[in-house]
C-alpha cells in the first residue's frame, strides 16, 4: 500500500517540531487533503491538537510499547482512505530509551521507510546551524533526511547568511512569532481547545513553508505491507462505560478501537456531569481529576459509581482513573471526597513522582486478567498514592515505580485500578470484554 508520508523532526524538545507539525496537518487540510495524523511515543497531549486539526484521530506510534510490527499495522490501517499521513517525532530525531535510538524518531522512520524534515531552532546561530544538521543527518545512515526547516529566523540578513552554506533542501523559514506560544501545565502542552496557538501555526507554515516541496517529498516514501487483520469484531457486543471529559482525557486511540474489536459498545459519558450510564463495565483513564476535583466531588456519579462497584461492576483505572476511585484527593489547600473504590488515598505533589516507559505483568492470581500477561505502556503522574497496608496489587512491574514498590493495579473486588496507562495488546483488550461480559450475564 503506498501512503505518503513524512515525518517532522526535531533536533531538541522546544525547537519547534509540535508547531510544524500542527501547521502543516492544517494547511495541507486546507488545501482539501484527507491527513492522517501521528505521534511518536506515548505522548496524549499532542494527538488532541492533531485530531481537532485533522478530523482524524491521532495515533501514537512507539515501538517500546507496541512493537515494530505492530507499528507498520496501526500506520497502514489508520491511513486508508488518507492522501498523506504527517507523523510528529518525539524529543530530538535520535533520543530513544536509556540513551539508545530504541522508540526514537528516528527508530519509527526507518521502521516506515519515512522520510524526514528537521526542524532546526536557529535563533543565535548561522553557519553553525550546518554543523548541526550534518550530525543529525549523518549519524544514521539509515534514516532519510530530506530537508530542513529553519525556525525561530530573524532579519533577512540572517536567512542569507544561513543560505550561504546549505548542504540540504530548504522547506521553511519560520521567523519568531509569539503568537504561536501554546500554554502549557504540569503534564505538558494545554489541550485541544484551550487556546488557538496551534491552530494559528497553519496560516504561518503556508505562508512560510514549501508545502508543494513536503508533498513531493512525502510521496517518495515506498509502499508498505499490508497485513490482513485475522481478527473480527464479536457480534454478541457488551456496553463499556468510558468517561470521557475536561478531567478524563488521556486515552491511546488504538485502546479504544481494539475494544471495540473484542465486542464492546463504548458509551461515553462526564463524570463531572452526566449520571453513570447503564453499562457493563468502566473504564476510567487518565486526565486532570484535579483541576475539577470539586466537579467531580459534587457530581453524583462518584456514590453511583462507588455503589456500583460494590454491586460487582467490573472497573478499570489508569492514573487519573486511579485518583478518583480513591476515597480522597488532598492537594495545597483542600481535600476532597472522591469515589472510595480503592482503599487508598491520593496527594498532589509540587512536582513529577513518576516519567517514564513501564514494562511488567500480570502477577496476582485473584485478579481478573490472566496471570503471566504481559503490560508495557507509560507512566507521568504528579500525585502520590497512600494505600492501606494490606491492599493487593495486580500488576508487577520491572521497569517502572507504581504504586509502591514496583507493584501497581490495585485490586477491590471486580475493580483494578493503577498509575500505568497501559497500551493494551488484542489480549488485554479481550479480558477487559470479557469481565464486562460476564457481568451482562450475571
Amino acid at each position: 500500500m503506498h501512503i505518503p508520508r513524512i515525518i517532522i523532526a526535531g533536533t531538541h524538545s522546544g525547537c519547534g517540531k509540535t508547531t510544524v507539525a500542527t501547521g502543516l496537518m492544517g494547511a495541507l487540510t486546507a488545501r482539501g487533503l484527507k491527513v492522517q495524523p501521528f505521534k511518536v511515543g506515548p505522548d496524549f497531549i499532542d494527538p488532541t491538537h492533531h485530531t481537532a486539526i485533522c478530523k482524524r484521530s491521532s495515533r501514537n506510534l512507539d515501538p517500546f510499547m507496541m512493537g515494530k510490527d505492530e507499528v507498520t499495522r496501526t500506520f497502514v490501517a489508520a491511513s486508508q482512505g488518507a492522501d498523506i499521513a504527517v507523523i510528529e517525532g518525539v524529543m530530538g530525531l535520535h533520543d530513544g530509551i536509556d540513551g539508545t535510538g530504541i522508540s526514537s524518531t528516528a527508530d519509527c522512520a526507518k521502521i516506515l521507510s519515512c522520510p524526514i524534515i528537521l526542524v532546526c531552532d536557529v535563533k543565535g546561530m548561522s553557519r553553525s546551524v550546518h554543523a548541526l544538521i550534518r550530525g543529525y543527518t549523518g549519524f544514521d545512515p539509515a534514516v532519510t533526511c530530506s530537508g530542513v526547516i529553519y525556525n525561530r529566523g530573524g532579519s533577512e540578513r540572517h536567512r542569507s547568511m544561513i543560505g550561504l552554506e546549505e548542504t540540504i533542501p530548504s522547506f521553511g523559514w519560520i521567523p519568531r512569532n509569539d503568537i504561536l506560544t501554546v500554554g502549557s501545565r504540569h503534564l505538558g502542552l494545554a489541550m485541544a481547545g484551550e487556546g488557538d496557538g496551534l491552530e494559528k501555526s497553519s496560516a504561518v507554515i503556508e505562508e512560510c513553508c514549501n508545502i508543494e516541496g513536503i508533498i513531493k517529498a512525502a510521496a517518495t516514501a515506498p509502499p508498505l505491507p499490508v497485513n490482513k487483520d485475522e481478527r473480527s469484531n464479536e457480534p454478541e457486543r457488551v456496553r463499556i462505560g468510558v468517561a470521557m471529559d475536561r478531567a478524563f482525557c488521556f486515552y491511546y486511540a488504538e485502546n479504544l478501537t481494539r475494544l471495540r474489536r473484542a465486542g464492546a459498545e463504548l458509551i461515553f459519558f462526564s463524570p463531572m456531569t452526566d449520571h453513570l450510564p447503564d453499562v457493563d463495565g468502566l473504564y476510567l483513564g487518565g486526565g486532570y481529576p484535579e483541576l475539577h476535583a470539586e466537579a467531580l466531588e459534587e457530581s453524583p456519579c462518584r456514590k453511583e459509581i462507588k455503589k456500583a462497584a460494590e454491586e460487582g461492576l467490573p472497573i478499570y483505572g489508569e492514573c487519573g482513573g486511579l485518583i478518583y476511585l480513591s476515597r480522597s484527593l488532598e492537594t495545597d489547600d483542600k481535600r476532597y471526597s472522591f469515589a472510595g473504590v480503592v482503599p487508598a488515598d491520593a496527594e498532589m505533589k509540587s512536582r513529577f513522582v513518576a516519567l517514564g516507559y513501564i514494562d511488567g505483568e500480570v502477577h496476582h492470581s485473584s485478579s481478573s486478567f490472566q496471570k503471566g500477561l504481559s503490560l508495557k505502556g507509560h507512566e507521568f503522574h504528579y500525585s502520590t498514592m497512600h494505600p492501606d497496608r494490606d491492599t493487593r496489587y495486580a500488576f508487577i512491574l520491572k521497569r517502572g515505580k507504581g504504586i509502591v514498590d514496583q507493584q501497581d493495579g490495585i485490586i477491590a473486588g471486580e475493580t483494578i485500578a493503577g498509575y500505568s496507562h497501559i497500551y493494551f495488546s488484542d489480549r488485554f483488550a479481550e479480558e477487559l470484554v470479557a469481565m464486562a461480559k460476564k457481568n451482562s450475564s450475571e
